[in-house]
């Protein structure tokens, strides 16, 4: 479900020392109810996760054609993203962030993990089009439960950023970011749970 941008911003995040000249683009809840101590499961989740499978088939063919137009435009090269064309917000953190756990490295995709705390974890990418953050926070509702928030910061690369950011919201909004909130519901619900001792 997606949330309304203070859901996010009203929250003392970390992440808010980094990316004061990024946008934020969403905010979204994802259906991982849990317990307080269960946040490190869903970051593992993430991590392992692959848009190539298990997406409907129009999300998948979205991805195709991304990853395919990336390579023949080379939006995606070794020279347009991080440490080449922007710097890793790595720089910019505070020495305790420095010393805090990156958490799990992506299976497959290009993200690079900045840090990992108890409910809170950040991941950057970069490339020709913007340079961007995807924020997970670990958040506590009235009943008791936690739920994840993901939120999405981008700072687009001039003109051809802003305009692809433009081109593609609505297929982000409408084809792609539901079923992969649904996939991710799915396998929260379906993950391995501890068994009690005997």
């Amino acid at each position: 479900m997606r949330l309304p941008n203070a859901a996010h911003t009203s929250r003392p995040w970390r992440i808010h020392e980094l990316t004061r000249d990024f946008e934020l683009e969403d905010v979204w809840e994802l259906p991982t109810p849990g317990g307080k101590d269960e946040f490190h499961l869903l970051v593992a989740g993430i991590a392992d996760g692959d848009t190539s499978t298990g997406s409907p088939p129009l999300v998948r063919l979205l991805w195709a054609i991304r990853w395919k137009l990336g390579e023949l435009l080379g939006w995606d090269d070794e020279d347009a993203g991080l440490d080449s064309r922007v710097h890793s917000l790595r720089e910019r953190m505070p020495e305790d962030l420095q010393r805090a756990p990156r958490g799990p490295e992506f299976r497959t995709l290009p993200f690079e993990p900045l840090y990992l705390l108890d409910d809170e974890w950040a991941a950057e990418i970069a490339n020709r089009t913007v340079h961007g953050v995807m924020h997970l926070g670990w958040v506590e509702g009235e009943d008791g439960v936690y739920r994840a928030q993901m939120a999405v910061y981008v700072k687009p690369n001039g003109l051809f950023g802003h305009a692809y950011m433009l081109a593609i919201k609505p297929f982000r909004h409408l084809i792609v970011y539901p079923p992969m909130l649904r996939q991710v519901g799915r396998a929260w619900r379906s993950r391995e749970q501890p068994t009690a001792a005997a």
